[in-house]
């Protein structure tokens, strides 16, 4: 997947990590994960059935020590924390 035109997941998936206080392009820039893995999270969350309960948690969210569980991005995510 090329991020030409970022497809609607792009925003949930940051969002999720924002919560947790990643940058995810600076993540990929600082060699964390490669561009492949952040393609991957995007496509998950494409993929996911939990939108609106997503849309629901980061509405109200601005800081999370942990995403839900229903978030089938949660391990990757998270690993990430520093």
């Amino acid at each position: 997947m090329t991020f030409i035109e970022a497809p609607f997941a792009w925003g949930p998936t940051r969002g999720m990590a924002r919560v947790l206080g990643i940058n995810l392009v600076e993540a990929a820039t600082e060699g964390w994960f490669c561009r492949r893995d952040l393609a991957d999270m995007v496509n998950t969350c494409e993929a996911c059935g939990e939108a609106h309960r997503c849309r629901a948690f980061l509405s109200v969210t601005a800081r999370a020590e942990s995403l839900p569980l229903f978030c089938g991005n949660k391990h990757p995510i998270e690993a990430l924390k520093p």
